[in-house]
């Protein structure tokens, strides 16, 4: 139950099923390109991104300076759905 409420705070924001969206339609990006993207700041999407890394929806690799987020690829049924949908 714990997992499936995690997972649910992580999807009930606006701005995360917007990263979502937007990792969805390009695979991966950096933090800074999900920011002008979502048109938040680096700071408020970097924690965006550490919510759904929390929650096991997406990915990260650090590279050089910057840092890569893309969805993850097993995710459980009503996350997969949600994202399908978006």
């Amino acid at each position: 139950m714990r997992s499936l409420e995690k997972t649910l705070k992580a999807l009930a924001n606006r701005r995360r099923l917007s990263i979502l969206k937007y990792l969805k339609e390009n695979r991966e990006a950096p933090v800074g390109e999900v920011a002008r993207e979502i048109g938040a700041s680096f700071k408020a999407t970097s924690k965006h991104l550490a919510v759904l890394y929390a929650a096991d929806l997406v990915e990260r690799d650090q590279r050089s300076l910057q840092m890569y987020y893309w969805l993850a690829p097993k995710q459980k049924p009503p996350s997969r759905q949600i994202i399908n949908f978006l």
